[in-house]
């Protein structure tokens, strides 16, 4: 498929992001909460609204006052998030939303800029594109890109990834699809990683991003790997096990037409270029956040906000508010959305298009 989405023909391959996923992909409807439920809600919301500072355990230097930033992190979707992750204990759930918050202070998440990034980037090792049948954005691994010897920073880009997949996420959609192809390459046969860098990664996945891996569609298990996976069994909950679809045909999950063509056997024809790539997913990113921040700032600032009305599905915040403001407004700019389709993005997202709830790692 050209980058055209549904044309075929020979035009030059996609090298952007896609911006929304498929009309007829869409979410699973929540579940309602019980009176239970409800109430466990509300009192992990309550003690939320009373936290005025975060704690750092590890580098006390960073302990202070709660930022605006991680106020509007707290929302209704986060908290329950960890409320279903500690099975409805309240008690649990507030430690570990207060432990992620000095994480993510301590580990310096908001400080990682583009630029620093970069240079783990550069061969394509991580993609994000196209999402899969619920809406949920596909990030793909490639271990046989791996450009860069060991190092803090390759952690450090897998979750700055993981933040990008979760702006790109639709109004309706919590969840991330991993995509995984082991596929050696000529400068790299084994794919495989440490496994004191695996368990890292899982500890950071599951303790700190829970309830985000919706699938983890992995291919090309070469034996080596297999075994790796053995090794790395027991650190794995067994929800997120389940989680794990090993060399099926991924068009059960994912679109053809929003499935990578390469390896996949997906009908989108997509190439990396970094320097048309890179800044383009982390412009589209940039204007998502700030649009769901003047939406939270519009309806009050307040602590419990609805991540459907932050990502345009509503425009009524959790508060009652009515947001009117098109500037607000979660969609690709006029001008980013020129310049992507420049590139070979020539689909053409309007923004009353993804504000609807179309329908992004742990268990």
């Amino acid at each position: 498929m050209s980058s055209k989405d549904g044309e075929t023909g020979a035009s030059a391959p996609r090298k952007t992001p896609i911006l929304a996923p498929t009309p007829d992909s869409k979410p699973a409807p929540r579940a309602e909460l019980t009176a239970d439920q409800q109430t466990k809600y509300e009192t992990l919301l309550a003690a939320a609204k009373s936290w005025a500072d975060v704690t750092c355990d590890k580098e006390k230097d960073k302990s202070g006052p709660i930022t605006d930033g991680e106020r509007a992190w707290l929302t209704r979707d986060c908290l329950l998030r960890y409320l279903r992750a500690t099975k409805w204990n309240v008690d649990d759930a507030a430690k570990r939303v207060r432990a992620t918050l000095g994480w993510r202070r301590e580990y310096g998440l908001e400080g990682f800029t583009p630029d620093y990034i970069s240079p783990e980037q550069e061969t394509g090792k991580q993609i994000i594109a196209g999402y899969d049948k619920t809406g949920r954005p596909c990030q793909y691994l490639n271990p046989g890109r791996q450009n860069t010897d060991a190092s803090p920073r390759q952690i450090h880009h897998l979750f700055y990834m993981v933040e990008r997949v979760t702006d790109m996420m639709p109004a309706g959609v919590e969840q991330l699809s991993l995509m995984i192809n082991f596929k050696p390459s000529k400068k790299r046969q084994n794919t495989s990683v440490p496994v004191s860098t695996a368990r890292e990664v899982l500890h950071i996945l599951q303790n700190h991003y829970p309830e985000r891996l919706g699938k983890a569609l992995i291919i090309n298990v070469p034996w080596i790997v297999w075994g790796f996976f053995k090794i790395i069994t027991p650190f794995i909950d067994p929800v997120t096990r389940d989680k794990l679809k090993f060399n099926e045909d991924m068009k059960q999950y994912v679109p053809a037409e929003q499935l990578w063509s390469e390896d996949w056997a997906g009908q989108m024809d997509f190439e990396y270029d970094h320097d048309t790539y890179w800044p383009a997913l982390n412009e589209l990113c940039r204007q998502r956040r700030e649009a769901k921040m003047a939406r939270w700032t519009a309806a009050g600032q307040v602590i419990g906000e609805s991540e459907d009305y932050l990502a345009g599905g509503t425009d009524t915040s959790v508060t009652g508010f009515k947001y009117e403001g098109e500037e607000g407004k979660v969609a690709a700019a006029g001008g980013l959305e020129e310049t992507m389709a420049a590139t070979t993005l020539d689909e053409k997202a309007p923004a009353a298009a993804e504000a609807e709830p179309q329908a992004a790692v742990t268990a």
